[in-house]
């Protein structure tokens, strides 16, 4: 990830604190409470006021939404209050979305599969309710937007904070923004198909373009390395999309040939760093293809190659040095890495000049 995101607090965090009450208040005390009724949610008024509404007004997500809740709450009732305190281990683990990109060793992250080892009707259940809390129309009921807003609302809130305009996982797309009607889609970072107990957690949801949402990380696992399909011990750490700790990436371009104009991906060589974040890099690298996209990029004609044009007939002709273009290059690089792909730019440019190509073709001066 080529920066982090600022984290934008809104109205609609509620909707996961309305789910961690459902799972703590409701769920894992059945043992105890006896027949399921609307009472069970008297301790929260607004979630009360939202599962009466849901009960009595006969919407089909706002039914569908109940019963799943009733449902899990009678599986839970039949749980032993070791495996009670099994799930709330799980649900506690499962939202501490920057424990997992770290890697933390006592994280116990689950998935639906592991669920599905002891209590296969369960893990369905809560796999159908999990998932579908992402629905826009149950999202846009009116009893609970009134309560916790919209998310069309946060995303225009949150893009006026993070405003680089960029898609900060590749870099090179574009994102909408404050100044659009539309939006870009929020990738489940940790996939809410694989994942329970987060597909409402604003912490784990994150705009992103298409290209790295739908075509390249897809329903991609970001906790686990593909070399383990088990999944058993291979967990690694990934960039923390939130994270406060501000990192650079550094990318050094290295090119097997001079020939640019007959340049494929097989001709360049891309090194990353720094060694800190090294599984971090590993796993952004493997997640977003960022590999093969950056090495098409570079070998564009209307990108790397353009670059190189752009050096040796345009500043050419204006007299001037391939040199003084690098100069340049470099401030507007340090300044804004991400306009115009500076930071794919300068390196890729940086390896031509490795290359003599500067050297060779540069104007003779008189």
């Amino acid at each position: 990830m080529l920066f982090a995101y600022t984290y934008v607090p809104h109205k609609m965090e509620k909707m996961q604190r309305y789910v961690n009450y459902i799972f703590y208040q409701v769920w894992c005390r059945a043992r105890k409470a006896g027949a399921y009724d609307l009472s069970l949610f008297d301790e929260n008024s607004g979630l009360k006021e939202v599962m009466t509404s849901f009960a009595y007004d006969h919407t089909k997500e706002g039914d569908k939404f109940s019963t799943q809740v009733q449902a899990i709450y009678e599986s839970f009732a039949k749980l032993s209050r070791q495996e009670i305190a099994q799930f709330k281990r799980w649900y506690q683990a499962n939202n501490n979305i920057p424990k997992i990109c770290a890697n933390n060793p006592k994280t116990e992250l689950v998935r639906y599969a592991d669920i599905a080892v002891n209590q296969k009707a369960l893990s369905d259940q809560l796999g159908i309710f999990f998932k579908g809390l992402y629905s826009q129309s149950l999202l846009d009921l009116v009893a609970l937007r009134a309560k916790i807003g919209d998310i069309d609302d946060h995303y225009q809130i949150f893009m006026e904070t993070n405003n680089a305009g960029k898609c900060p996982f590749c870099g090179i797309n574009d994102l909408l923004g404050e100044y659009h009607s539309k939006r870009e889609a929020y990738d489940h970072y940790l996939p809410k198909a694989i994942y329970p107990f987060n597909s409402i957690n604003f912490k784990n949801l994150v705009p992103a373009c298409h290209h790295c949402n739908s075509s390249y990380k897809t329903t991609k696992d970001p906790a686990y390395t593909p070399k383990d399909p088990a999944r058993l011990v291979h967990r690694r750490a990934v960039f923390y999309p939130y994270s406060t700790a501000p990192h650079t990436i550094d990318i050094t371009v290295e090119l097997n040939k001079t020939d640019v104009a007959n340049l494929t991906p097989a001709d360049i060589n891309l090194q990353f760093g720094p060694a800190a974040v090294n599984e971090q890099i590993e796993t952004w690298k493997d997640v977003y293809g960022i590999e093969e996209r950056y090495k098409a990029k570079l070998c564009g004609e209307n990108d790397g190659k353009y670059w190189l044009i752009q050096v040796l007939d345009e500043w050419k002709e204006d007299g001037r040095e391939p040199a003084q273009f690098i100069r340049t290059l470099t401030r507007q690089a340090q300044k804004k890495p991400f306009a115009e792909c500076n930071f794919l730019k300068k390196p890729f440019l940086d390896a031509c000049q490795t290359n003599g190509l500067f050297d060779v073709l540069a104007p003779v001066q008189p």
